[in-house]
């Protein structure tokens, strides 16, 4: 039996690589892909969904959620990482849809049309999320299962030296989710920069005879050589990817339940994820965090997703 799941995201390269995997794996059905402002502005991420999905044209098309502004300006985002249009600079074609509905509206209508059975993959900024929850209270209890990637527990930050980048873009959003009464599961930086994928991996990724191959060889270099540029890495780390294997091979991490809460006011520490790790804690668990991975399996698991989504295209 498939699982029915949402892919919350703000393409983004590394988002791009997790909707192919996505896509295309038999044991999910994609019910929906709601765009979200973060790497992008929410107009742009709107349109690299569309983009990535006519690049991939999947037997079964999702609904499309479209970005909404946020309350507040983004305060960054991650061109220098992924180019002006988030997807190495390509200027991807796409057909823009006449009928547009907000993402928020779209992850109501989807986890309401099956309570309890559509696990939302959230790899961009919590913002929709946030707002379906304003939206109806009531639907933190008839959501399957939230993966986030987002955060850090004793790692460094990569947009401030206290924060990730998603939480950081929307701190308020990350601060209702994570203490709503959802079953969530974190996957912090921790545990994606755990996995990385050296230059080897260019040659294990499909080759340009299929869709999704000729996707690939038209974004992932971009990311490396950025990777290299900015961050002097000879490797990428493709975090919204690690986060979808979490969704689907979850013994491949190891799994700790503990409190958490966002920090929303420090002037060096906004967008922090804190975490009570006293030695006897006040607050109450309401996070699962994978604290460990199986570096090599997981990056098994990348390659034989995208292997899959070339098979079918």
């Amino acid at each position: 039996m498939t699982r029915k799941v949402i892919i919350d995201c703000d393409p983004g390269i590394d988002d791009a690589v997790a909707l192919c995997m996505a896509l295309f794996d038999p044991r999910l059905e994609v019910v929906a892909i709601t765009a979200v402002g973060g790497n992008v502005s929410p107009d742009q991420a709107t349109r690299n969904v569309q983009a990535i999905l006519d690049q991939l044209d999947p037997p079964r098309r999702p609904r499309i959620g479209c970005a909404s502004e946020p309350a507040n300006s983004l305060p960054v985002d991650a061109k220098h990482i992924f180019g002006n249009d988030g997807l190495g600079n390509n200027d991807f074609p796409f057909v823009e849809h006449h009928q547009r509905h907000a993402a928020e509206k779209v992850i109501y209508d989807e986890v309401h049309a099956a309570p309890n059975q559509v696990t939302i993959v959230a790899c961009g900024p919590l913002t929709n999320i946030a707002r379906a929850l304003l939206r109806d209270p009531e639907l933190a209890a008839i959501i399957g299962q939230l993966v986030i990637m987002g955060g850090t527990v004793s790692a460094p930050g990569n947009v401030t030296p206290a924060a990730e980048f998603n939480i950081y873009s929307d701190p308020e959003s990350a601060r209702i989710v994570f203490r709503s009464a959802m079953t969530k599961t974190l996957v912090p930086l921790d545990v994606t920069t755990q996995v990385a994928q050296t230059y080897d991996f260019l040659d294990q990724i499909p080759d340009e005879t299929s869709r999704a191959g000729r996707f690939l060889a038209k974004t992932l270099p971009y990311l490396y050589r950025t990777h290299r540029q900015h961050l002097g890495e000879e490797g990428i780390h493709l975090h919204d990817a690690v986060a979808l294997v979490a969704a689907t091979d979850r013994d491949l991490f190891e799994l700790r339940q503990m409190a958490c809460d966002v920090e929303v006011a420090g002037e060096l520490t906004r967008g922090a994820t804190v975490f009570d790790r006293r030695r006897l804690p006040q607050w109450r668990p309401n996070t699962e965090v994978a604290i460990s991975a199986d570096s090599t399996a997981v990056t098994d698991c990348i390659l034989r997703g995208l292997a899959e989504a070339a098979r079918a295209t």
